[in-house]
């Protein structure tokens, strides 16, 4: 059972997570997010003066919280090699924890028009975030052994979501491997 959050804003934002990120931006309606909090609707306007700012508050939140689960995988390893292969298990365990639901970036980009430039900016801050960190754990290696594996990292979330199976994050592991 989970325990009741008193704080409103918290609670919006626990719920516009769990209903962005399971059913997507356009299928989640306001009313839903304010039902499900348990809040009234001055409460949201107080905290957030949009949905789209509720998004990217959710964005941002999911930031925070998937970098530092990626730090706290790859921070068990010593070497640049073992880093990104625990990077991967990364990768395995959200898809276990998550059943294969796939990058919430990626799945709020499919749902932005051009009109969306503040939401695109922080889904690519995001990614650039995310290849930053493992360009530093490869800060040795040459730039485009970085690009690959940045790119095979980035296939094996797209595709174990694709598939709801593991074998893609379980492949690009091998061949990041076999490039370091």
């Amino acid at each position: 059972m989970k325990k009741k959050i008193s704080d409103p804003k918290q609670r919006l934002l626990d719920t516009a997570t769990d209903l962005f990120y399971n059913q997507g931006y356009h299928a989640t309606g306001i009313n839903q997010v304010i039902q499900e909090a348990g809040v009234a609707r001055a409460s949201l306007y107080l905290h957030y003066e949009s949905k789209e700012t509720l998004l990217l508050a959710f964005l941002q939140q999911r930031h925070t919280d998937w970098m530092a689960g990626l730090k706290r995988f790859t921070d068990t390893a010593a070497k640049p090699k073992e880093k990104i292969q625990a990077a991967f298990d990364f990768l395995s365990d959200n898809n276990e924890k998550e059943h294969f639901r796939g990058c919430a970036f990626l799945n709020i980009l499919s749902e932005t028009t051009d009109r969306d430039a503040e939401v695109l900016t922080v889904i690519q801050d995001h990614k650039k975030d995310l290849r930053a960190f493992l360009g530093d754990i490869l800060h040795k290696e040459k730039q485009a052994v970085k690009d690959h594996v940045y790119l095979l990292f980035e296939s094996a979330i797209v595709e174990s979501q694709l598939y709801r199976n593991q074998w893609p994050v379980q492949e690009a592991k091998k061949m990041a491997a076999g490039l370091l």
